[in-house]
This record gives structure tokens, C-alpha cells and sequence, in this order.
């Protein structure tokens, strides 16, 4: 009963903290008189996002198939990468120092050329969402991957176990907890980096939207956008989470 109360409060803690600063905006500005234009308050915000809704949702659509197509995408490539490295000391010796530097790389100096080239369609920004996803997927993996304990390796070895049925039952399942790390980590990049790349030319989706109404000088529609693509980052998030605790259930801690 104890150790149930504290989750509750532990949990109650952030919300009420959350609570409290939204309250401490709301009467700044209203003390202060700021105006809309400038700073909007969280009940406008509130307003904002009720009343303008089903265009907030109309490209809210745009920017999750931008990012859900590229999140899988990323996955998919991080995971293939990822296991042709690990089978070949070569190619991981000659990609690895390839994929730290390409991070080094800003996304959005890049992002423009994905436009010239692929148009102003889904194609740019799915392009965008991979290259944000794909390094700590593929890292992480990579570092599980690395971790295996040798002693399983030489056990299947003495086997005669083929290098994929090792893959398979030893170094995948051994590796999932770092896989899933990265790919938590990635979840809340993906809807981001979906929402820069519309920024940068895009005919609807949420990043078209903020530009549009930040042209505008509507901030309370700019600050709606935000708490959208906050809400959409957290509940991908919060799915990853809730498959990980499906696929590795041994791996968690309470």
C-alpha cells in the first residue's frame, strides 16, 4: 500500500509543478497585460487550439504519416546496417567513423537540397525523419550488439550454430534492451524532425502551419501547433515504451 502511494505521488509531482507554472503564466500576463501578438496565455492558447482544431488536425495527419513512414524507415535501415556490421568487423571498421561524422552534418543546412531535389511532397520530410532517427537507432543496436557476453557466442559456437541462428537467439534478444533505448530516443525526435523539414517547404502539415501563423503574428496559433507536436511526440514515446515492456518483459525493473 505504501510502495503504491509513493508511485502516485511520484507521478503527481511533475503535474503538479506543471500545473503550477502554467497557472504563473496565465497571471504574468494577464498581470503585465502582454499582448497576444507577443505572448499569448495558456487559456488563449486552450482557446486557440479548440477553435481552430480540425485544421490543427487536418495537418497534424500530414506531419504523423511524414513521421511514422520515416520512423520505420529508420528502423528498418538502422536494423539491416546494424547486423551486416556486427557480422562483418570490415564494413563496421570502414562505415562506423562514416556514421559518427555525418552527424555532425546539421539537418536543416541539408534539408533545403531534399527539396530542390524531391519536390515539395511527403518525400523531403520522410528523407528528414530518417536521417534524425536513424543514428541512435543504429548506434544503440550497435553498442547491444557489442556488449554480448562472449561466453553465449562461444557456447553456440561449440554448437556449430550458423551465424544467423546465433544473430537470431543470442545476440538479437541480448541486444533489445539498447535497441529500444535508442529507439525511445528516436521516438521523440521523429515528429520533430517532421516539423523541420515542413519548415522548410511544404504544401500542409503542422510546420507549415507555425510558419504561416508566426508570418502572422498569430502566436496563440504557433503555441497550439506546439502543444500538438509535444502531444504527438510524447504519445509515440509512450507506444515504444508500452511495446518494449511487451517484447522484454524481463528487462524491467518494477
Amino acid at each position: 500500500m505504501r510502495k503504491k502511494f509513493e508511485t502516485i505521488a511520484n507521478s503527481a509531482v511533475p503535474l503538479v509543478f506543471v500545473g503550477f507554472l502554467l497557472l504563473l503564466w496565465e497571471y504574468l500576463v494577464r498581470v503585465w497585460a502582454i499582448q497576444e501578438w507577443i505572448l499569448p496565455g495558456p487559456v488563449r492558447i486552450l482557446q486557440t487550439l479548440t477553435g481552430n482544431l480540425p485544421l490543427i488536425l487536418k495537418h497534424a495527419q500530414s506531419t504523423l504519416i511524414e513521421c511514422l513512414a520515416g520512423f520505420t524507415l529508420a528502423i528498418l535501415f538502422s536494423f539491416i546496417l546494424s547486423f551486416f556490421m556486427e557480422e562483418i568487423p570490415l564494413l563496421k571498421r570502414a562505415v562506423y567513423p562514416l556514421l559518427v561524422a555525418s552527424q555532425t552534418i546539421p539537418i536543416i543546412s541539408v534539408a533545403p537540397l531534399f527539396i530542390i531535389w524531391f519536390g515539395y511532397g511527403m518525400l523531403p520530410k520522410i528523407i528528414v525523419v530518417v536521417l534524425v532517427c536513424f543514428f541512435p537507432i543504429a548506434l544503440s543496436l550497435l553498442g547491444g550488439l557489442a556488449a554480448v557476453d562472449r561466453e553465449y557466442l562461444e557456447l553456440f559456437k561449440s554448437m556449430k550454430a550458423g551465424r544467423l541462428d546465433t544473430f537470431r537467439m543470442v545476440k538479437l534478444p541480448l541486444a533489445l534492451p539498447s535497441f529500444f533505448s535508442g529507439l525511445k530516443i528516436s521516438a521523440s525526435y521523429s515528429f520533430m524532425g517532421a516539423v523541420i523539414g515542413e519548415w522548410l517547404g511544404a504544401k500542409q502539415g503542422l510546420g507549415t502551419y507555425m510558419t504561416i501563423a508566426q508570418r502572422s503574428f498569430q502566436v496563440d496559433r504557433v503555441f497550439a501547433a506546439i502543444l500538438v507536436v509535444t502531444f504527438c511526440s510524447a504519445a509515440l514515446f509512450a507506444l515504444v515504451s508500452l511495446l518494449e515492456r511487451l517484447v522484454i518483459p524481463w528487462n524491467q525493473k518494477n
